[in-house]
């Protein structure tokens, strides 16, 4: 099993064997995509079902809302359709909280797991500035290559601050735009040089560099660190 649905604990059978095949199944999985290095979207879709689960846990309302409901009349004052919820069953309820019991530590174990990964990613990168760096960083480039390889990945990204329940977070967005080799004649700064002519909406680019002295998937380790680390690092402006 390659993903696990947000609505997995309710769907198909409820069955304490079948939910932990499927369960095993899945972190068998992640567990696989982790000897390869491979960070995300595993470790995040961990960590969102373990709070999912969590939250479950706490309030059986949440729990209860997750069945599905079926319409069982028209209530022609209110115009509107009234429901029935599929569960009314409390050893069913029960069923479903030996299986979040169990699957909580479960996952907790897959999430230690990949957090050692990402400090042990992380911790053979190194992540530096590119020439000059202008006042505006919420735009800008981030060069990605391996420290024995003459490949360099060039990305563009955009911070941006977006309003969620009244709060305000900062998110980012990258794309690939391609591949150079670097060389004695075509080094960083020439290749920042490069992307101020090609690009001339941002003639002074914010340009950051990341080395990692490992061989990592670019796409599923190193790009999602190095993007953890510009929302770190940059100060909106």
């Amino acid at each position: 099993m390659k993903n696990l649905s947000n609505t997995w604990l309710t769907d198909d059978m409820i069955d304490f064997e079948f939910k932990k095949y499927t369960l095993l199944a899945y972190l068998q999985n992640v567990k696989e995509k982790f000897s390869q290095h491979e960070l995300y979207p595993q470790l995040s879709d961990l960590l969102m079902h373990y709070d999912n689960l969590l939250n479950l846990k706490k309030n059986k309302a949440l729990l209860y809302e997750q069945f599905p409901q079926v319409a069982t009349g028209v209530d022609l004052k209110q115009l509107r359709i009234t429901y029935q919820k599929l569960i009314e069953d409390d050893e069913l309820m029960r069923e479903l909280s030996e299986i979040i019991q169990y699957a909580l530590p479960q996952i907790n174990q897959s999430i230690t797991h990949g957090r050692e990964l990402y400090d042990f990613v992380e911790g053979h990168l190194s992540f530096d500035e590119i020439g000059l760096m202008p006042i505006y960083q919420n735009e800008g480039y981030v060069l990605l290559t391996e420290q024995t390889d003459k490949n360099v990945a060039v990305y563009r990204y955009k911070i941006s601050l977006i309003n969620l329940q009244k709060e305000e977070y900062r998110a980012i967005h990258t794309q690939f735009l391609f591949n150079e080799i670097k060389s004695i004649t075509n080094t960083f700064n020439k290749i920042k040089l490069k992307l101020s002519k090609k690009f001339s909406d941002l003639p002074n680019p914010a340009t950051f560099l990341v080395v990692s002295k490992l061989q990592f998937p670019i796409k599923e380790t190193i790009l999602p660190i190095s993007k953890r680390f510009l929302l770190k690092h940059v100060n909106m402006s």
